[in-house]
């Protein structure tokens, strides 16, 4: 059963915009009660944090995207989204959801597949 699901990343030029939704399996969890956060993955590179958005409504930016991306979420629909605005070739990476902490399935932190954002010129 997939937990989580990525979805609308895609290639788009410098300076251009994309959103990203996150559906969460109400079977897991319901975001009402959980933190769910953004992270993305360039080759190469560890996972890194790039937004995230509390059970309650309050919002965090790491420091590259704040001013840029915008994280938010439909309850109603147990989806968490990221507006990405004004992209830059550096925010090209692999953009995975979770809740926080992540979940975790027979023992294993368990991710989804993660949506490809590719941005170049």
């Amino acid at each position: 059963q997939v937990q989580l699901v990525e979805s609308g990343g895609g290639l788009v030029q410098p300076g251009g915009s994309l959103k990203l939704s996150c559906a969460v399996s109400e079977s897991i969890t319901l975001i009402n009660f959980v933190d769910v956060n953004w992270y993305r993955q360039p080759p190469g590179k560890e996972r890194e944090l790039v937004a995230g958005i509390t059970s309650d409504g309050r919002t965090n930016y790491g420091a590259s995207v704040k001013g840029r991306f915008t994280i938010s979420k439909d309850n109603a629909r147990n989806t968490v989204y990221l507006q990405m605005n004004s992209l830059r070739p550096e925010d090209t990476a692999v953009y995975y959801c979770n809740t926080r902490p992540p979940l975790q399935i027979n023992g294993r932190q368990y991710w989804g597949q993660g949506t490809q954002v590719t941005v170049s010129s």
